[in-house]
Formats: structure tokens, C-alpha cells, sequence
């Protein structure tokens, strides 16, 4: 049996993913798992989160609310003391709401801001903080073919996600000295359930399908080599980058 590359090889290194009870998160932890990494599983629904680490067959759980800045300060360092390190944090955790920007609610506004970008900055420092100290670390933030382009209905998740590339950056810039690369995976339409009303939709179907160079949706097992790669010693001098895998869309018109 050929042994596995040890450029991309995570044996012994252990990986906190956020919202990993499904959809992307759940891929990327089984990718993980599958290049030699122990993953801890997170989520704020422990049934869903203790089904999940069984299909895994061996997983950590971590039940914390990400948008909780002293929760996941507690958790986090609670982990730590129990278990050890962790080597690698994927902020994956996020949400949708579907509305015209003049008709928006406020109140959603505010959860897709705690959700998806407050929550890369609490869980992000609070692993930093140990990774500083140990000078080396993996942070992946999930962001979104949205941090580049614009649809019509989700102008506020659009903000959002172009918040997560950026704070990517600053991530990098404060941190690189540290030893720490901090990059993000812009995931492209992907069949998940985040996006079940558009699978569903065969009129949107057709426009992506004829939109995207690559002419279908992606499926999550194909993010998984990008978060093996930036998980990986081989992206040892990759820092504040965001890589598209979106089948081509950011790149024509």
C-alpha cells in the first residue's frame, strides 16, 4: 500500500469544525478524517451532533453556540485542557435569509451578522489564542461565491460572506508571525441543505446550470481537497487567501 503524501498528510493533528452536524461542515470533517486527522464535530443540537459522530465511526463532539463569545471561549479552552491541542479550526458555521433587500427585517439582518461573521471572529480568537502560543495553526474559514458576486435577495449575506474574506486577510496580516495560516474556501452553488429551496427550483437549476462553465451543481465531496491542502504542510506559505471552488462561475461573465 502506497503511503499517503506527507505533504498533505494530517495524522495526529486534530480539527474543530463548526456547524458539522450536515452539509458542508460534515463533508469536510469525514475529508479530514479520512487524511489521518481526529475531528471534533460542532453544532448547538447534541442528538444531531452525536449522529453525526457515529456515522463518523470516531469523532469528538463540542456543543457550543459560535455566535456566543464567552461560550465558545469556555469551550474551547475546556477542550484544550481535556484533550489537547487543536491544530486546525474550519469556521463553517452559517445561515441564509431569502428577502428583497427594501423589505428586509432588521432581526435577520442581525442573526446573518452574528452567524456568519461574529462567529469567525469568537471561535477564531479563541482557538488563535492557544495556536499563538504553540506557533503553528490552521484557521479555514468558509466563505462564499457571494464574496465576489452578488445575487438578487440576499444582499445582506452577500455582506456577510465579503466580511469573512476580509476578515480572512486581517487574520492573516495580525497572525502569520505567529506561525498561523489563516486562508478561506469560497464554496460555489453546492447541494446542501442550505440550499434545498434552489435544488429544488428547476427554473434556478437551469440558470446555474447554463451560468456555471462547469454546467451543474457541486457536490460537497469536492471541497474536501481544499480543506485537506489548507489543513495540509503543503500550504505552509498560503496565508490570507480565498480559494473559489465554484466550477468556474467567479471566473466568466
Amino acid at each position: 500500500m502506497t503511503s499517503p503524501n506527507p505533504l498533505f498528510d494530517l495524522t495526529g493533528k486534530t480539527a474543530l469544525i463548526t456547524g458539522s452536524s450536515q452539509g458542508i461542515g460534515y463533508a469536510l470533517a469525514k475529508g479530514l478524517q479520512d487524511a489521518g486527522a481526529s475531528v471534533v464535530l460542532n453544532g448547538r443540537d447534541e442528538v444531531k451532533l452525536a449522529n453525526a459522530a457515529q456515522a463518523l465511526g470516531a469523532a469528538h463532539t463540542l456543543a457550543f453556540d459560535a455566535t456566543d463569545h464567552e461560550g465558545v471561549a469556555a469551550a474551547v479552552n475546556g477542550f484544550e485542557a481535556a484533550n489537547g491541542a487543536i491544530d486546525i479550526l474550519i469556521n463553517n458555521a452559517g445561515m441564509q435569509h431569502r428577502t428583497e433587500l427594501e423589505n428586509f427585517p432588521a432581526d435577520a439582518f442581525e442573526r446573518l451578522l452574528q452567524t456568519n461573521i461574529a462567529s469567525v471572529f469568537h471561535v477564531g480568537q479563541a482557538v488563535a489564542k492557544h495556536m499563538i502560543g504553540r506557533g503553528a495553526g490552521k484557521i479555514i474559514n468558509i466563505a462564499s461565491v457571494q464574496t465576489a458576486l452578488a445575487r438578487p435577495g440576499i444582499a445582506p449575506y452577500t455582506a456577510t460572506k465579503g466580511a469573512v474574506g476580509n476578515l480572512t486577510k486581517g487574520m492573516a496580516t495580525d497572525w502569520a508571525k505567529h506561525g498561523l495560516q489563516c486562508n478561506a474556501i469560497a464554496p460555489g452553488y453546492f447541494d446542501t441543505p442550505l440550499n434545498a429551496a434552489l435544488v429544488a427550483d428547476p427554473e434556478f437549476s437551469a440558470w446555474l446550470e447554463k451560468r456555471t462553465p462547469a454546467g451543474r451543481w457541486g457536490n460537497v465531496d469536492e471541497l474536501v481537497g481544499a480543506a485537506v491542502f489548507l489543513s495540509s504542510p503543503a500550504s505552509s506559505f498560503v496565508n490570507g487567501h480565498t480559494l473559489y471552488v465554484d466550477g468556474g462561475i467567479t471566473a466568466s461573465l
